[in-house]
């Protein structure tokens, strides 16, 4: 069974400098019908104006990913972290017992495009860490590219929950395949393009959430990137 989530059915959130979508319940923005799926809980699309950003804030008991989409994004947290974040990069911060950190757009002239995946960890109470990696656009191309996982396998951030997070970049008429036990689910998020999963079109902004099927097969319509997520 497959369940799409339109991209123009997610909240949204205005400011002067902020223009973010939520793809589940976050902050101002509540619908009881999307409060996560799995162990999967927010996926917000922000775009960041010049010079803007989220001061310094906290969280607690989350594993936070965020991944780069265009632009460059100045990271701090409270671990002593500090990194400016570019397409291909994404980094992964544990809040456990407590985190602060702050997210700036040091570009005066140029918006910072990212998202920010929020997953519940499989156990509260974690000394608060901080890790990030780059993987090159080439690693991507036709095949599901290993982000974050228990293990931290294949060069992928180590993720404190029994979650694989996957992304794959496509052509027109590429196709990539992913066997999913029948005791797991997984969620797919479009990032750019137009994809075929499992037969049905999804775009950009587009999610699908999976469950009771043996394989996701994602087939490129147009230049695509799709994220995938398969989760117990």
């Amino acid at each position: 069974m497959i369940q799409i989530r339109p991209a123009s059915e997610r909240g949204r959130t205005h400011t002067g400098w902020l223009e973010s979508r939520h793809t589940f319940s976050f902050d101002q923005y509540y619908d009881p019908r999307h409060m996560g799926f799995r162990s999967l809980r927010v996926i917000n699309e922000d775009v960041v104006a010049p010079g803007g950003g989220f001061p310094e804030h906290s969280h607690r008991d989350m594993e936070i990913l965020t991944y780069v989409l265009s632009g460059s994004l100045a990271h701090k947290d409270s671990t002593g972290a500090g990194s400016a974040l570019i397409v291909g990069d994404i980094q992964r911060m544990t809040a456990g017992t407590g985190i602060s950190h702050s997210e700036f757009n040091p570009s005066q002239t140029e918006p910072v495009h990212f998202l920010q995946i929020w997953i519940r960890p499989s156990q509260k109470g974690l000394p608060p860490s901080y890790q990030k990696t780059f993987f090159p656009e080439e690693d991507m191309w036709e095949r599901l590219c290993l982000l974050a996982s228990p293990d931290g396998r294949d060069k992928s951030l180590t993720i404190r929950q029994d979650a694989c997070f996957y992304a794959t970049a496509l052509m027109p008429g590429q196709r990539v395949a992913h066997a999913l036990s029948t005791e797991r689910g997984a969620w797919v998020q479009i990032v750019r393009g137009e994809v075929r999963v499992n037969g049905k079109s999804l775009a950009a902004g587009d999610g699908a959430a999976v469950d009771g099927e043996s394989e996701i097969a994602i087939e490129g319509i147009t230049r695509s990137e799709a994220l995938l997520f398969d989760l117990a």
